[in-house]
């Protein structure tokens, strides 16, 4: 399958019915402590972008993700895609664009929109979070937020899709044992809500025939 190929396949899937929460769960940690659950979004709740961005690097197809540094308000430390609270009269594809730029330098022009998952509302922060998918046609020249960014990530599909990198490990998250999945890369763990869309992501890419092929290639 060429480059070109496996994103019109990705963005048609993208913009069809998508697997939602269901695959969203099979990342959640468990159990989630408190009454909040993802699938009640209170009307209190706050709406927020962010950008699940794939291009090529050495011959595989990436997705960026960057570790929020350890003095934000909320996720401190985590690994995140991207992105941030709306502001007032922005829709949500502009607020994740926006957000990607002023925290790694992406220039919104480069990329291409291929679609939007499934939005997910986080119990601890009270955001629900919409992610909006673009495709970069090279690696873009990043340029992270020395206040938001600790460290940037880029993390080939492949090894994502690989199970042997998926984990599972008994954290204690606010005085409860919870059995948390995470995707293992360098040493970081990839959990929480990133985790959670990144199941979607990979189960959409998954139903893609020799989408594999892509990654090998490295493009278009």
């Amino acid at each position: 399958m060429s480059g070109v190929t496996f994103l019109r396949a990705l963005e048609s899937s993208l913009r069809g019915a998508r697997p939602g929460l269901k695959a969203q769960l099979r990342l959640a940690p468990e159990p989630r402590p408190g009454t909040k659950v993802y699938q009640d979004v209170p009307s209190s709740s706050l709406s927020a972008g962010v950008l699940v961005l794939l291009y090529p690097g050495e011959g595989r197809l990436r997705v960026l993700l960057t570790q929020r540094t350890a003095d934000l308000l909320h996720h401190r430390a985590q690994i995140s895609f991207p992105g941030g609270q709306q502001e007032a009269g922005e829709d949500l594809q502009l607020t994740a664009l926006r957000e990607s730029q002023e925290e790694v330098g992406i220039d919104p022009q480069s990329l291409r929109i291929l679609g939007h998952l499934t939005p997910l509302f986080i119990p601890p922060s009270n955001y629900c979070i919409f992610p909006t998918v673009a495709y970069a046609p090279e690696r873009p020249a990043l340029q992270p937020s020395e206040k938001e960014v600790a460290a940037v990530l880029e993390v080939p599909l492949d090894h994502l899709r690989d199970p042997r990198n998926l984990k599972r490990e008994t954290w204690k998250l606010r005085s409860h044992d919870v059995s948390v999945p995470f995707f293992d890369y360098q040493g970081h763990k990839i959990w929480g809500a990133t985790a959670m869309v990144l199941s979607e992501l990979l189960e959409i890419i998954g139903d893609i025939p020799q989408s594999d092929v892509w990654e090998r290639a490295g493009g278009e």
